[in-house]
């Protein structure tokens, strides 16, 4: 299902050879970047993907949204796609987000590859068959769960990323570690970020790793009815944070997703069992990956309440989190009072 750098080629080019008379048409959605950036490279290794129907949008968490899906739409109508065209999407989790999500609702269901090209993308985004779209600054609120033909990885994208964007990554990876293997947490927590852009090595294997963990995790619970909520830890405050800040001052998924790992890493040691030294340890290396600068203020944070009265996993009107037990175990359905919340920001 995934595979990787140069064997991942052959088996998506080999697909695309046994499939030729099954697949009508191929399209290739991309942003502005990924447009320059990762397309030819794509070509460079698949050059009969050169004849495909390259669909463009704008790059940016804001064009997740029900108008871009139009527009893809209106291209896949306008170039004829049928049920027997393949949609490959190429470029970070807003792409494999979008692209899997019309995946899902056009035709009432065409076949998609993700190929994704962040660091996000390929620990995170673009695994466990979630599709999903914005609505305003809600984040996902609507979307499905659709599964692609397979996933490739190829790590020669990391190295057009820019240093903000693997550390949007590797946040998602001490999640990982955080929520179900301390082993991995500790493997992470010895790596820098200049290491892991210099050395291909270490970065393949532990992103096999973190791949791995998030995927048995999913194999579990493909719908997140139980266990997969855990992969939702940092994410409750993570999303509030990101949606506020969306149409004020654009924030990483990495970056706010650390800031709610830290901040419900807090919670945790006040109500969930966790140990004041794990919670030390795990603010230090979270705080020195991306540091907050400034304080949230208290207009804020009432604004941030609001946004998370709207989150998915939350159940008769209680916001809901996933809380760490220890480092490497985690807890889901936990319901946390407001005045708790309101104190994690304040610490």
């Amino acid at each position: 299902f995934i595979h990787f750098n140069e064997k991942a080629y052959n088996v998506l080019k080999n697909y695309l050879l046994y499939q030729v008379d099954s697949i009508k048409n191929i399209f290739i959605l991309v942003d502005d970047i990924t447009h320059t950036h990762c397309l030819p490279i794509l070509f460079q290794n698949i050059n009969f993907l050169k004849k495909s129907n390259v669909i463009k949008i704008k790059s940016g968490e804001k064009e997740k949204n029900i108008n871009t899906c139009i527009q893809i739409c209106k291209n896949l109508e306008k170039f004829k796609a049928t049920r027997k065209s393949l949609i490959i999407n190429l470029g970070g989790g807003v792409i494999t987000d979008i692209g899997g999500f019309v995946s899902s609702i056009f035709k009432r269901g065409i076949r998609f590859i993700n190929i994704p090209t962040t660091l996000l993308g390929m620990v995170d985004a673009a695994i466990g068959y979630k599709t999903g779209i914005n609505l305003d600054s809600i984040k996902n609120e609507i979307g499905s769960f659709y599964i692609p033909e397979f996933l490739i990885i190829d790590t020669h994208f990391l190295k057009t990323l820019p240093n903000k964007e693997i550390i949007s990554g590797m946040a998602e990876m001490l999640k990982h570690g955080l929520i179900a293997d301390r082993n991995f947490w500790e493997k992470m927590n010895q790596i820098q970020t200049n290491i892991m852009i210099k050395n291909e090595n270490k970065w393949i294997n532990l992103i096999h790793q973190s791949i791995l963990i998030k995927q048995n995790i999913v194999n579990q619970d493909p719908k997140e009815k139980g266990l997969r909520k855990i992969l939702n830890f940092g994410h409750t405050i993570g999303h509030a944070l990101e949606s506020y800040f969306m149409n004020i001052n654009k924030i990483l998924h990495g970056v706010a997703i650390t800031m709610g790992m830290i901040y419900e890493s807090w919670i945790s040691s006040k109500i969930n069992g966790l140990s004041v030294s794990d919670y030390k340890e795990i603010k230090s290396t979270l705080s020195t990956l991306c540091p907050i600068e400034n304080k949230i203020s208290d207009l804020e944070i009432n604004k941030l309440l609001l946004i998370m009265e709207y989150d998915k996993k939350n159940e008769k009107n209680k916001i809901q989190f996933s809380l760490l037990k220890e480092i490497g175990k985690c807890s889901y359905n936990c319901q946390v009072p407001c005045s708790l919340i309101k104190e994690s920001f304040l610490n």
